[in-house]
Formats: structure tokens, C-alpha cells, sequence
């Protein structure tokens, strides 16, 4: 392990115990053993190491799991609709909740409102998402397995709404409320029923 990663990860340790608010570069030094200016020659400041967090555990997450980038044209090939979104949501979940990926999403959630570093990762995340979504619904136009007006809205649209069920799947197990139904595929669903290309022929000229 290098001492990037040593640095990052116990910073993600005591922002987990604390609060990141609560973390400062002389606490991280002390954890880990060496001087407050020694970490000065790997990150400027405590913000740089949250960011270079975001990126490193997303990256270590998506390896663990085996999830390379997406050849989108292959994954829509041979299958319905319904069978890529519920794929493709279900490794963006996959990623979101691996155990060190969702410790820092957890951090950073409890801190967006107050800390712009924070706010700013969930941005880049949203944003991600949300062009990830446009290149699948692309790749599905291209197949004619979707038909809309608009597909860049219906992929910002369909993308907004996996991130708040995601969000409110999480409040409800962190709370510890059962669902009574599982909101997502039944979502997935009713999505695919809309907008899928079979059954919109009709709606072609």
C-alpha cells in the first residue's frame, strides 16, 4: 500500500468515527504516524484528500466487483429492455454500497449540506450518473429497444429516480423500516412498459 492510500483510507476512518467536519491533517498525521508536514508533501489539504477519496474508492470498488467500463452496444445486444436497466442498476448498486465505497458515501451524505467538498463529490457522482444513463439509452435508441420525444430527458429522468429510491431504500434500512415491496423493479418496470420500442411502433411515423 502506498502512503496515498495509507493517508486516504484513514482519513475515511476517522471521518466515519467523527465526521469529516472533525478530521483535521494534524489527527490523519498522528494516525498514521508521521509528521503534519510529512503529509503536506502528498496532499495540500484535507478537501484534496476527500477528492482524491471519491475517485480512489470508486475505482478500488468497481475492481473488487469486476465491473469494467461498459461496452453499451454489447450489454443491449440479444436483451429486452427490462433486462438491461434492471443489469445496469443493479451494478450501479453493486458499486454505491461495496463496503468502503458506501462508508464514504455515508460520510459525505451526513456532511453535503455543510461542506462544499462534500456537496461537490455528490454533484460529480449525480453527473456521472446521469451520462453513464444517456450513453445506455443511447446505445438502447440505437437497438430500437426504446422510443421517446426526448431521450436525453428520459435518461436524466430515469436516472433521477434510481438515485432517490436508492436514497430512500437506504433511509428505510437505516432506520430500520421494511419495505413492503421492492420499489426499484417494480419502477424498472413500469418504465420499460412506457417506453419500450415494441410497444411504442404505433407512435412512429
Amino acid at each position: 500500500m502506498s502512503r496515498k492510500e495509507e493517508i486516504i483510507l484513514v482519513t475515511l476512518e476517522l471521518a466515519a468515527e467523527n465526521g469529516l467536519s472533525s478530521v483535521s491533517m494534524a489527527q490523519i498525521a498522528e494516525k498514521i504516524g508521521i509528521q503534519k508536514p510529512s503529509l503536506y508533501n502528498h496532499f495540500k489539504s484535507k478537501e484534496e484528500i476527500i477528492t482524491a477519496m471519491y475517485q480512489y474508492l470508486r475505482d478500488k470498488s468497481k475492481e473488487r466487483l469486476s465491473l469494467k467500463d461498459i461496452d453499451y452496444g454489447e450489454l443491449v445486444k440479444g436483451r429486452s429492455m427490462e433486462e438491461v436497466l434492471k443489469q445496469s442498476v443493479s451494478n450501479y448498486n453493486d458499486i454505491s454500497t461495496e463496503n468502503k465505497m458506501f462508508c464514504f458515501y455515508k460520510v459525505i451524505y451526513s456532511e453535503r449540506t455543510i461542506n462544499p467538498t462534500a456537496a461537490k463529490i455528490m454533484a460529480e457522482e449525480t453527473r456521472r450518473m446521469i451520462l453513464a444513463t444517456k450513453n445506455l439509452f443511447y446505445a438502447l435508441q440505437a437497438h430500437k429497444k426504446i422510443y421517446v420525444d426526448d431521450i436525453d430527458m428520459a435518461a436524466v429522468s430515469f436516472a433521477m429516480t434510481v438515485h432517490a429510491i436508492m436514497d430512500y431504500q437506504l433511509d428505510c434500512s437505516y432506520s430500520g423500516e421494511n419495505l413492503s415491496q421492492d420499489i426499484m423493479q417494480s419502477y424498472i418496470k413500469w418504465f420499460c412498459s412506457q417506453y419500450e420500442g415494441k410497444n411504442n411502433e404505433k407512435n412512429i411515423d
